[in-house]
């Protein structure tokens, strides 16, 4: 590692402490509060207004603490039951004290406060005692204010004496800011004791996750379905009408006047051609046959080479996905790609695709205006949900002035090793 990262490391870890003390010193009035508008519910109701108003902040509270945490590698997800959609204070009052995430939070403000503060102190402590030993003592010894004691030499008689103090502070202060990450990281694995979700609220979160997914896969294939439809009624159906009257007309007028039979049969046949033609584009819309032949790598490649900006890939998948996996990563990628070709103004694209692990990552970037934004309308929540019928995920990275970079990921397993790279074939 970089010296100048764990230095950045150290000093935003002692950053991390300074604000840890401060908002553990918040636990204390919600903890209280909490128990004053628990006694106070018999009283006129008072809790069933006051209590929901008071879990809110506590769960906000804990939530600091799980971004926190997360910032250091320790994730915890959110272990709350959904919320009622209707129901009065009553209902909302039974939903919050029901609920175990209420109570685990509860037992994390104290035990979490006191660890804040000491991990927090620790980890300002011991940077700032090697500044005073590499600044105050020399200053003060060297004004001659008085006898001081700094690290193994206590008191400082002499002059010499004081300045051993320097690499003593250098060297508290190096340990201080190493140390740093690892304290704050101790409080993050502390606070998921509490506030990580229990197993039941895994399977619960779970279930509410997977009945979204669900929900949005059904939706997108109804959709689908629905383009499709319109496609075959608008486009080949119609030409496809068109062809049998054409027909039609010709074989009235094959004895009467066959040369404008004849022209009634070129006509037809040109209609014939166009109808195949939009009936081809509309299976690559459901499957393009390039996905089936050469598999993944080799339709991304065939898809760059169609895009009107340059477009580089670079492939590390040693095999064939499942066909609904490679699908749905094809339709994923050439999505961004879309985008970054209508929206972005880039002049040039990358694609990234490998296989690690069970996990297939495909990574598309641009060199674009940036500022891309899922909410905006620009397909980004489409490839969420396209990604999400297989647990899949999506990241994204577009500051103002870009680049952008959008990373997928997709867990699942190869069906099969290639044995061509040319063809990827199974």
């Amino acid at each position: 590692m970089d010296s100048r990262d764990w230095i950045r490391d150290g000093i935003r870890a002692v950053a991390g402490g300074i604000l840890a003390i401060a908002l553990s010193l918040v636990n204390i009035p919600l903890f209280v509060l909490f128990v004053v508008s628990l006694v106070l519910t018999p009283v006129l109701g008072i809790g069933l207004v006051l209590l929901p108003l008071v879990t809110a902040a506590i769960r906000w509270r804990a939530q600091v603490a799980r971004r926190l945490g997360a910032s250091y590698g320790v994730e915890m997800a959110r272990p709350y039951r959904p919320r009622p959609a209707k129901g009065g204070p009553l209902r909302r009052y039974r939903w919050i004290i029901t609920d175990p995430a209420t109570w685990r939070d509860l037992a994390w403000l104290l035990p979490g406060m006191v660890a804040g503060v000491v991990l927090g102190v620790l980890s300002l402590a011991v940077p700032l005692y090697g500044v005073e030993g590499i600044v105050l003592l020399p200053l003060w010894i060297w004004l001659g204010t008085g006898n001081y004691g700094y690290g193994m030499i206590w008191p400082i008689e002499t002059l010499g004496e004081g300045f051993l103090s320097l690499p003593q502070g250098a060297l508290f202060l190096a340990i201080g800011i190493a140390a740093a990450p690892y304290l704050r990281l101790v409080d993050a694995h502390f606070a998921r004791l509490f506030l990580g979700p229990t197993r039941n609220a895994d399977l619960l979160l779970r279930v509410s996750q997977l009945t979204v997914t669900r929900a949005d896969t059904v939706d997108a294939q109804a959709a689908e379905l629905r383009r499709i439809e319109r496609d075959l009624h608008d486009g080949a159906q119609a030409r496809l009408v068109s062809l049998g009257m054409t027909i039609g007309l010709a074989e009235e007028m094959v004895a009467d006047d066959p040369v404008r039979a004849r022209k009634l049969l070129a006509e037809a046949r040109e209609t014939s051609s166009a109808a195949l033609v939009e009936l081809r584009h509309l299976v690559r819309g459901i499957h393009p046959p390039v996905l089936a032949e050469r598999g993944l790598e080799g339709a991304v490649r065939a898809l760059a080479m169609a895009l009107p900006i340059p477009t580089s890939v670079g492939a590390a998948i040693p095999g064939r996905l499942d066909t609904p996996v490679e699908s749905a990563a094809y339709f994923a990628v050439a999505e961004v790609l879309a985008n970054a070709t209508r929206h972005s103004f880039a002049k040039a694209a990358q694609v990234e695709l490998w296989h690690s692990g069970e996990t297939l990552v495909m990574r598309v970037s641009d060199d674009g205006l940036g500022g891309a934004d899922p909410a905006g309308g620009t397909g980004l929540r489409g490839i969420e949900r396209r990604l999400a019928a297989f647990d899949g995920t999506m990241s994204l990275s577009s500051p103002p002035g870009g680049p952008t970079v959008v990373t997928m990921e997709l867990p699942c397993a190869l069906s099969s090793p290639k044995t061509s790279p040319s063809s990827g074939t199974v």
